[in-house]
């Protein structure tokens, strides 16, 4: 629909409408491959930015890179602005990603990226260098709320799991090109010292232009839209996606079963968010505080440093640093990439907590054997690998969790609010203090972070266990009822809706996702 087409937009309507359901019971489909190519991709981009900053945190500090800049500096200053910049972006754009829509924010969030990472590039002095490491986070925030929103919102309920840990654990496939990169970039016999770094940050801006020109053709949520008076322009890209569906697979769709009625609504106030968030779901937000504290600690902290204690340890050159990293991110992106499809079958609560705790217990392993000084550089690699197979679908776990368990219009600002201040808490500090505790060249020092984060970790895991919620194969209207909702109810499914025209019937597929009271 062009912009000129578009209806006036007209909320305090009650409306009766299928669509939720009809999306839910969508077998998977290439155009559900457009959408993850489409949203998903931009985690690659966090995992190279981040990676590659602190595999060539060693060449910059050195003379001749162009900057005047210490190696803490880059793995603790830097580092920790670039998080803080996503904490701010995150809760300055997830407010406004529930307020103005999905599609609109991970367009501009991803522009403001690129632009910022492109000027990261022609950095010349520290302080240039640390603003737009913020802006960068800035942007990079705003992607989180934006794009697990959308995901969650466009992804069948039977699928959600697994899409959804996959996607944000496909960070770890930008670390591994991050770390290969940045062998390249860090070898002065193929680009100079000042001119290699640049290369790194400058491609990102490309990977970031060609996400975008993708990005034009993922549509706007129609959860999101039928909620803000929308429900016309809701109907035109579901029947489109359904014709696209059924033209494939060469057979009608089953009838969706289920209908919600909801009282439509231009905007939720923050009083009536934090409500919600902090009344109605007050254990779901322990849980959700609980998840992110744990995995922002764990990785922001520990995994900004690892090239610095493979230095600093076991006397790898700083160019070979990226050949470890590159195992310990394949290692991250396996976890997600096997374990995803456990989280929709054996069930949300088992998984969560498991891959919590056993990546803590692991942590745990892995800190008293670099104490004894059993482990070499590339046995403590393998330990990472181990560790950070289960800690990465875990962390994955927590983003979901955050996405389905609070009401739709509250989606994108809890996504922002759990993240920023979790992050804030593992992901300021954490890079800050084990700056300052590898850099003491103390063993047990060094121990003493890896506990801490082992620590958090199991704490989550506990939490886990009492309070996670069972949504795998449930609608997200069924997991947290809409604050629009005025009745929610299962309806013959050949009977039309109100507000929106009948469902699309005929053909076997797969069966509609169950819901649960």
């Amino acid at each position: 629909m062009s912009e000129a087409e578009t209806p006036p937009v007209r909320t305090g309507r009650t409306i009766t409408t299928n669509i939720p359901a009809r999306l839910d019971r969508l077998p998977w489909s290439r155009w559900h491959w457009t959408i993850v190519i489409g949203l998903g991709t931009v985690w690659i981009l966090d995992g190279l930015e981040v990676t590659v900053v602190g595999n060539i945190a060693s060449r910059l500090s050195e003379s001749g890179s162009g900057l005047a800049i210490s190696s803490g500096q880059v793995t603790g200053v830097a580092a920790a602005l670039y998080v803080a910049g996503a904490c701010v972006g995150a809760l300055f754009w997830g407010r406004l990603t529930d307020r103005f829509g999905r599609r609109n924010l991970f367009m501009i969030t991803l522009a403001v990226y690129l632009a910022a990472t492109a000027l990261t590039s022609v950095s010349w002095q520290a302080w240039w260098f640390f603003l737009f490491r913020f802006l960068t986070g800035f942007g990079i925030g705003g992607e989180y709320a934006a794009i697990n929103s959308a995901i969650d919102e466009l992804i069948p309920a039977a699928y959600r799991g697994r899409v959804d840990l996959i996607i944000n654990g496909s960070f770890w496939l930008g670390a591994v090109g991050g770390s290969l990169l940045s062998i390249v970039a860090l070898n002065t016999d193929l680009l100079a010292a000042n001119v290699g770094w640049r290369l790194t940050f400058a491609l990102g801006t490309v990977l970031a232009l060609v996400i975008l020109l993708v990005r034009r053709h993922v549509p706007e949520s129609p959860r999101w839209l039928l909620i803000h008076g929308r429900d016309r322009e809701a109907e035109e890209i579901v029947s489109g996606i359904e014709r696209r569906v059924e033209a494939e697979r060469g057979e009608r769709l089953p009838d969706p079963e289920g209908e919600l009625e909801i009282h439509q609504r231009k905007s939720v106030s923050f009083l009536e968010i934090a409500r919600t968030v902090f009344g109605r779901y007050r254990r779901r937000a322990v849980l959700g505080f609980s998840l992110f504290i744990g995995q922002a600690f764990l990785y922001n902290a520990i995994t900004f440093g690892f090239g610095a204690i493979l230095t600093k340890f076991y006397d790898v050159p700083s160019d070979h640093t990226g050949y470890y990293f590159a195992v310990i991110a394949a290692g991250n992106f396996c976890g997600p990439l096997l374990l995803g499809k456990l989280f929709d079958t054996v069930g949300r609560r088992v998984m969560i907590s498991s891959t919590y705790l056993l990546s803590g217990l692991l942590l745990f392993g892995t800190a008293w054997l670099f104490d004894r000084g059993s482990l070499t550089a590339a046995t403590l690699t393998a330990c990472w690998c181990v560790v950070l197979f289960f800690a990465s679908a875990g962390a994955s776990s927590a983003y979901l969790t955050v996405s389905e368990i609070f009401p739709m219009e509250t989606r994108a600002m809890s996504i922002a609010f759990f993240y920023a201040l979790g992050t804030a808490a593992g992901g300021i500090s954490g890079p800050l203090l084990f700056a300052d505790l590898t850099g003491t060249g103390r063993v047990r020092d060094t121990v003493l972070a890896f506990s801490i984060g082992a620590a958090l970790m199991c704490a989550a895991g506990l939490v886990a266990v009492f309070l996670a919620v069972r949504a795998e194969g449930r609608s997200l209207e069924d997991i947290a009822r809409p604050l629009t909702a005025v009745a929610s109810r299962a309806k013959e499914a050949a009977q039309p809706a109100r507000g929106t025209p009948g469902p699309r019937g005929g053909g076997p597929t797969a069966p509609p996702a169950a819901s649960r009271p």
